[in-house]
């Protein structure tokens, strides 16, 4: 007891410097995605061309932002930029290198949702005399959406918890605030507890929408609770 009543105690100067935090986390998550999600479709476009330079360029690309670290990649970002007469904000940074790392990820979650088009589409259409592009943007990219939206949100949830390494930058985010405050509280257990628990509030809702989308369009005819087994759902579906 003795533990939550610290916390409790201490909640009023804590929480309000904690969703200051969480608003730049927030902003940060928000952000890098959003150009996660554009430097995705560019790297699957160029993937998807038959020309060997462009598909090169994107699996080099995709093959380095995967197997580099995302915190080396920050610092290339924010300390090796400079040396090269490019200076950028911390936060700025941050959303730029999550962005970076991001992108090559979403961009397989876009590929495998690419390939559950059928081929004959992309014929099809370039046949009618639309461009690459326009093939791309108007016949393949809808039809694949529907197959990418679950793994989408996972990736949401993983680079808000990811976000968190731009403390390393002197991010004013929701880890660096809390460290900031277990410094002058010497309470480190109690204001991670919290600081997990603002993580979990946020994630774990965003992993079950994420699941209920992946059933949906898995057995869309079947309106069964998650906590049924894979053999349930196929027995809903079965004809009786």
């Amino acid at each position: 007891m003795m533990f939550f009543d610290s916390i409790v105690a201490n909640l009023g100067d804590w929480a309000p410097r904690m969703l200051t935090g969480l608003r730049t986390t927030l902003v940060l998550t928000a952000g890098g995605f959003a150009l996660a999600l554009l430097l995705a479709l560019a790297l699957e476009y160029l993937r998807s061309r038959r020309l060997a330079a462009p598909r090169a360029i994107a699996r080099v690309y995709i093959a380095f932002a995967r197997g580099v670290p995302i915190l080396v990649i920050l610092y290339l970002i924010y300390f090796a930029l400079p040396a090269a007469g490019i200076t950028l904000p911390a936060e700025l940074a941050a959303t730029v290198g999550l962005a970076a790392v991001y992108g090559a990820y979403l961009c397989e979650v876009f590929r495998a949702g690419l390939d559950a088009v059928p081929a004959g589409q992309r014929e099809a259409a370039l046949a009618s005399g639309l461009t690459p592009l326009q093939t791309f943007r108007l016949i393949l990219l809808p039809q694949a959406v529907r197959h990418t939206i679950a793994p989408l949100v996972i990736n949401l949830v993983s680079m808000l918890k990811d976000s968190s390494i731009a403390a390393l930058i002197a991010v004013p985010e929701l880890t660096l605030v809390s460290r900031e405050i277990m410094s002058e509280s010497f309470l480190p257990l109690h204001v991670f507890a919290l600081t997990a628990l603002f993580y979990f509030v946020l994630a774990w809702p965003a992993s079950l929408v994420a699941r209920a989308i992946e059933q949906r369009l898995l057995y869309p005819s079947a309106r069964v609770s998650p906590s049924k087994s894979l053999d349930q759902l196929k027995t809903a579906q079965a004809p009786s």
